[in-house]
């Protein structure tokens, strides 16, 4: 990977492409995209997210860029579904097993995608972070292969702590999930 600074100044010029929007490939692939980075850049990309969307999120805007934090979500849905205050007095208490398999029977993919669905209003570019602060109990490659059956035209940057080499995501470098080749690196 290239310096930081460098690649994320490619991000708004891509954005503000017409092809961007418009869709990819001559298959009308679906407009999935990965830009990977350093775990230790996590700050530097999060800060620049936030001048991201101030660079697009005003009146008049031809673009709309919505963030879902899956992190943020998770902490919702377990507010949601009431057992936010017992996360911690299960791991406490029970261990980290235990708070994983209390963690997984209700972060399903099919709850983060409804809460997508239902938020997307009329934006045209999906952000999709916190990749890694919700692993293990959400895997990104999860999210992606079933946001294909809800999201039509909107693309979505994926802003991924690890490695994407085209086919297979690495999360942290080191984490290997499983392969996903629908999506395009964003930037070099």
């Amino acid at each position: 990977m290239t310096n930081i600074n460098g690649r994320l100044d490619k991000i708004i010029p891509k954005i503000k492409e017409e092809k961007f929007i418009q869709g990819r490939g001559l298959g009308n692939e679906i407009s999935f995209y990965i830009f990977d980075y350093e775990p230790s850049e996590e700050l530097i990309v999060r800060d620049y997210i936030k001048h991201i969307n101030k660079e697009f999120n005003y009146e008049g805007s031809n673009r709309r860029v919505i963030e879902f934090d899956l992190y943020k979500m998770l902490l919702e849905i377990a507010k949601e579904k009431r057992i936010f205050d017992q996360i911690f007095q299960i791991e406490e208490k029970q261990g980290k097993e235990a708070l994983f398999k209390a963690m997984t029977t209700f972060a399903k993919p099919d709850i983060f995608l409804r809460k997508i669905k239902e938020q997307l209003d009329d934006h045209n570019v999906m952000f999709i972070t916190g990749v890694g602060k919700v692993y293990p109990f959400v895997r990104s490659h999860t999210i992606l292969n079933n946001l294909q059956e809800i999201i039509d035209k909107i693309p979505v940057i994926m802003f991924f702590p690890g490695k994407y080499d085209g086919q297979y995501l690495e999360l942290f470098g080191k984490l290997k999930d499983d392969n996903y080749y629908r999506a395009f690196p964003l930037v070099d």
